[in-house]
């Protein structure tokens, strides 16, 4: 089936910064470009880690408490610039990082268990070619009813299942697909609605497709595409 990739959603024109660059700097550049982190690179634009917003206001925390750097009215010490350190002192390492041609919902699963908001991609050399944050995978469930329709007719039905494309009756509203009619046994049931919730931009399937349960089984290539799905649902399994 086709998947929407990392490389059709990210964004290629990336704001970085290099290990020496330093911490007022990289402050600026978080808050000229409106941005929460930003990648850094070698000197072969390979990434070596991700310095966020969190990171330089840890950093500038831990600082003060371990050096007593508090205002004082009496002796007039103040806070600190924090301009001595350099983003490969501060940067969250080793970076989390994803390839172009890695699917979107990976990519979303692979944020959630990282605890990041943003990816930068890297090419097979892990060079930086751009980033994809979470609301651009948010993109997904924008997606047109017309479209995600269309997706499941072509990629599900006709593609995969080997179906004609009016099979059934396939009715997409705000990412809800509705599929209605008759198949030939039950577990084409089970594989339409495996892979119906595999396509981009789908919130949940209603089925309301019947079969009579000693209908034909289904071949290797649709059961492997479910097992596919599946097993990407659930990566540590």
């Amino acid at each position: 089936m086709k998947r929407i990739k990392v490389g059709d959603l990210m964004t290629d024109e990336v704001v970085s910064v290099v290990p020496v660059t330093s911490f007022k700097e990289v402050a600026k550049l978080l808050a000229q470009h409106n941005i929460s982190g930003l990648p850094v690179l070698d000197d072969e634009d390979r990434v070596v880690g991700i310095v966020s917003e969190s990171d330089l206001l840890n950093r500038q925390a831990a600082r003060h408490l371990v050096k007593g750097d508090v205002p004082d009215a009496a002796t007039g010490t103040a806070f600190s610039s924090g301009a001595e350190f350099t983003a490969a002192e501060v940067m969250s390492t080793p970076a989390v990082t994803v390839h172009a041609h890695e699917t979107a919902p990976d990519a979303a699963r692979l944020m959630m268990r990282s605890g990041v908001e943003r990816l930068p991609v890297v090419d097979d050399e892990d060079r930086l070619v751009g980033i994809v944050t979470r609301r651009d995978l948010l993109r997904l469930f924008l997606r047109p009813d017309a479209e995600i329709r269309r997706r499941l007719v072509e990629d599900v039905l006709v593609d995969t299942m080997g179906l004609s494309a009016d099979v059934v009756t396939v009715h997409a509203v705000d990412g809800v697909v509705t599929v209605e009619g008759q198949l030939e046994s039950q577990n084409q049931i089970a594989i339409l609605t495996c892979l119906a919730e595999q396509v981009d931009g789908v919130v949940a399937v209603v089925s309301h497709v019947s079969a009579p349960m000693d209908g034909p089984v289904p071949t290797s290539s649709q059961w492997n595409a479910c097992a596919d799905y599946v097993a990407s649902r659930n990566p540590t399994a």
